[in-house]
C-alpha cells in the first residue's frame, strides 16, 4: 500500500494526491527572464532541474517550427522555446496539475503554446518538426524507450527527436535505442553526467 500511495504522489501520476505547496521560481532561459507558478506533485517543483537547462541550451531551431514537448510538467522547456525562439509549441503531460501549470506559466510569461493532457503520445494526432523531452525516468526505463520507440511515427520527415538522460540512469541504453529505431544518434552536449542525444527520421525510420 506504501509503494501504491508514493506512485499516486509522484510527477508522473494523472492526479498526484500530494498537498498542494504553491512557489514561484524565476529563472533566465535562452537569455530571457521567466517566472514559473510550480507546487508539490509535479517534476522539479524547486528549481529548473538541471537537465532541463542542458536540453534548453542544447537547442537551437527556427520560428515556426512545430514542437511537441513530451513530458512537459509546469512548462518550462516549451514556453521558453515558443517565447524565444518563436516555435509553434504542444506541451504534452499526464499530470493534471502540472497542465493546470503550464497553462498559467504561458499566461504569465506571455507565451501561446497549446496544452493537452495525453499518456505519453496516446492522444497526439499530428506530425512535428521536433519532439523533445526530459522523461520521467522513475517511472521506468519501458517508457524512456517507448519515447524513443513511437517517436518517428509522429515526426515529419526529416524532423528529430531529442532527449536528456543521465549516464547513469540510462544514457548508454537510450543512446543504443535511438540508433536501433532511428538508425542514426548523435551525442549533441554532454554535461555533469547529463547526455543530450538526438536522432533525425529519414526514409528508413
Amino acid at each position: 500500500m506504501r509503494q501504491e500511495h508514493a506512485k499516486k504522489t509522484m510527477y508522473y501520476a494523472e492526479n498526484p494526491e500530494s498537498q498542494h505547496d504553491f512557489k514561484e521560481i524565476r529563472a533566465t532561459l535562452l537569455g530571457e527572464f521567466f517566472r514559473f507558478a510550480t507546487d508539490s506533485g509535479v517534476f522539479s517543483k524547486n528549481r529548473i532541474d538541471y537537465g532541463s537547462q542542458v536540453l534548453l541550451d542544447s537547442l537551437d531551431f527556427q520560428a515556426g517550427d512545430s514542437l511537441l514537448d513530451l513530458g512537459c510538467g509546469y512548462g518550462p522547456l516549451g514556453i521558453a522555446l515558443a517565447k524565444v525562439q518563436k516555435v509553434e509549441a504542444l506541451l504534452v503531460d499526464i499530470n493534471e496539475r502540472a497542465l493546470d501549470l503550464a497553462r498559467q506559466n504561458a499566461v504569465k510569461n506571455q507565451t501561446e503554446v497549446t496544452v493537452l493532457q495525453s499518456y505519453l503520445y496516446d492522444q497526439v494526432e499530428v506530425r512535428f518538426d521536433h519532439i523533445i523531452s526530459n522523461p520521467p525516468i522513475r517511472a521506468g526505463k519501458d517508457i524512456v524507450h517507448r519515447i524513443i520507440e513511437e517517436a518517428p511515427r509522429y515526426l515529419k520527415a526529416g524532423g528529430d527527436l531529442t532527449i536528456v538522460i543521465q549516464k547513469k540512469q540510462g544514457a548508454p541504453s537510450a543512446k543504443k535505442k535511438m540508433e536501433a529505431i532511428f538508425g542514426n544518434v548523435e551525442t549533441l552536449k554532454k554535461d555533469k553526467g547529463y547526455y543530450v542525444l538526438r536522432s533525425e527520421k529519414n526514409e528508413s525510420s
